[in-house]
């Protein structure tokens, strides 16, 4: 009879198939989690994890509000996938050539409330993000909340695989329904 991590991960690649990575991950970091990181796990190493996050939290910032492609490209997952706050898809290579061509450019990138949780080889991220720029010519201007989803690979690297963007509405604001 397979083991438990076994199917679990059957699950999570199905899942991925049906083009589910948001799921997927969380199904593996729901359930591996307790197979993965032993209940004995220091405390500091899960400090450490959570720094080394930070780390890249930090770079991520840095590489997105100075256009940094290079940078990014190493942050990011080959099968990398981001919900906008608009609600597109965007790929690592869309993603790459929208700040590669100024599509997207962030003047002000002030982030908070920082989060992070760790279960087994996934590290999930939430943050408040005081944003000021342009996306496609327009002003984008706001507070958002976002997740993102990093899974450390076969080599010990952390990637980003997953990300979430939403607009954080003022009370009584309305979503123009186009």
């Amino acid at each position: 009879m397979p083991s438990p991590a076994t199917l679990l991960s059957k699950r999570a690649n199905r899942l991925l198939r049906q083009g589910s990575l948001v799921i997927a991950c969380v199904v593996l970091a729901l359930f591996e989690a307790p197979l993965a990181l032993p209940a004995g796990l220091q405390l500091s190493q899960k400090h450490t994890i959570r720094h080394e996050i930070d780390q890249l939290e930090d770079a991520w910032r840095t590489a997105v509000v100075n256009g940094n492609t290079t940078a990014l490209d190493g942050l990011l997952a080959d099968d990398y996938l981001a919900i906008t706050p608009s609600g597109t898809l965007q790929n690592k290579e869309q993603t790459l050539d929208n700040v590669r061509q100024g599509r997207i450019k962030f003047t002000t990138l002030d982030l908070s409330d920082r989060k992070v949780r760790l279960y087994g080889t996934t590290a999930l991220v939430t943050s408040l993000a005081e944003v000021a720029g342009t996306a496609s010519d327009e002003e984008l201007k706001g507070s958002f909340r976002y997740t993102r989803v990093y899974v450390r690979n076969t080599q010990g690297k952390w990637k980003v695989v997953s990300f979430e963007a939403s607009r954080i509405r003022e009370p009584g604001e309305h979503i123009e329904h186009k």
